[in-house]
């Protein structure tokens, strides 16, 4: 037993949100590997990050390579880069972070999923085979099935949460009914129906939670570049600052949507008056969606991107016009790693104030 796990390697993957639970269930339940969790992201991790990059490289790449070498140094002997299913720059930041790792002295091995054909799934066994040789295919779509089933109801219950949590009545207790239920997914049982029994109790859960909810609250979307809207620590965890002003947010943006539900050809036609192309990743599915909400009355739409995202950078004149043609206020961020907390709640003030006011004044000018 003990030559057994000696021979295991010790996989890791970068801070990404909460999806690094599904990802060490997956190293530990279908890859049988060992599984190192990164260190939460801070300052140093930022700080490493940037200081071993290119300077003008965008902030999800920073992001990810601090938290590869903080893995690193925490004992991973094996890095997996996911960017490779995104069809942005990203794809080709494993191959230049591989390098960099490599130059700072690290002898690791460094799994790159661009390295994969997406129109052929057999493809990504190689690299399943990289962290596993003698794996099982049979355990490892087992534990995929499993995996898919946590994704699902991973991104309902957050997206409960940040519609919510704003309201509590309680402060704190959406977030722990939310650490319990990503206990449960590390602990549950490799089976669909073991997920959905943690996916209903939770959700049963959040719905006894006791909220003060307005009959006409403020609705605000929040979209924008992939990494950045999903990650807490890279938005600044704007979602739950917008929240506590009493802001009831959407965001369609997750794993899930945007790799097994999204259909790339109907959000292209629900935008034709605005845009004739896809403008890449994550640009039409957010033009899309905010012109969902527009139509539909939302208050306010949030657009979040990392300095320098030139598909999020495209994407602005188009919000505008839908602003202008919708009268929907859009407020944009754009970040880095030297944003500080403080002018990002200023703006995120001013904007609630107005956003405020407009509803304010168009309901009495309906009296």
């Amino acid at each position: 037993m003990h030559k057994k796990n000696a021979a295991k390697k010790k996989v890791s993957f970068s801070q990404f949100g909460n999806y690094n639970v599904l990802f060490e269930y997956f190293v530990r339940h279908g890859l049988e590997q060992e599984y190192v969790v990164p260190p939460a992201i801070t300052k140093h991790t930022m700080e490493l990050g940037n200081r071993n990059s290119p300077d003008f490289v965008c902030s999800p790449f920073k992001f990810t390579l601090g938290c590869f070498l903080e893995a690193i140094e925490a004992g991973a002997d094996t890095i997996v880069q996911v960017g490779g299913v995104v069809a942005c720059r990203l794809k080709y930041y494993g191959s230049l972070q591989k390098k960099i790792i490599r130059d700072l002295g690290y002898d690791i091995t460094f799994v790159n999923l661009a390295e994969a054909n997406r129109e052929h799934p057999a493809s990504f066994l190689a690299l399943i085979r990289q962290l596993n040789p003698a794996y099982s295919l049979r355990k490892i779509l087992r534990t995929g099935a499993t995996v898919l089933a946590m994704l699902e109801a991973l991104d309902r219950t957050q997206a409960r949460l940040i519609e919510n949590v704003g309201f509590e009545v309680n402060d704190g207790e959406y977030d722990r009914v939310f650490r319990r239920f990503l206990q449960d997914l590390r602990e549950a049982d490799n089976n669909v129906f073991a997920v959905l029994k943690i996916y209903r109790r939770t959700k049963k859960a959040m719905e006894q939670i006791p909220v003060d909810l307005p009959s006409d609250p403020l609705r605000v979307a929040v979209i924008g570049e992939y990494y950045t809207v999903m990650d807490d620590y890279s938005s600044h965890n704007i979602e739950k600052k917008a929240a506590k002003y009493g802001m009831r947010v959407e965001r369609w943006m997750n794993v899930s949507n945007t790799l097994v539900h999204y259909s790339a050809p109907k959000r292209r036609k629900v935008i034709r008056d605005y845009v004739t192309y896809d403008m890449g990743v994550t640009t039409t599915s957010n033009i899309g969606f905010a012109l969902t909400c527009a139509k539909q009355g939302f208050d306010g739409i949030i657009h979040l991107k990392s300095f320098g995202c030139t598909p999020e950078i495209d994407a602005m004149p188009v919000l505008r016009n839908i602003s202008a043609d919708y009268d929907v206020p859009i407020l944009f961020f754009s970040f880095d790693c030297q944003n500080a907390d403080t002018g990002i709640e200023t703006r995120l003030e001013a904007f609630y104030d107005m956003i405020r006011m407009k509803k304010e004044n168009e309901r009495k000018k309906r009296i």
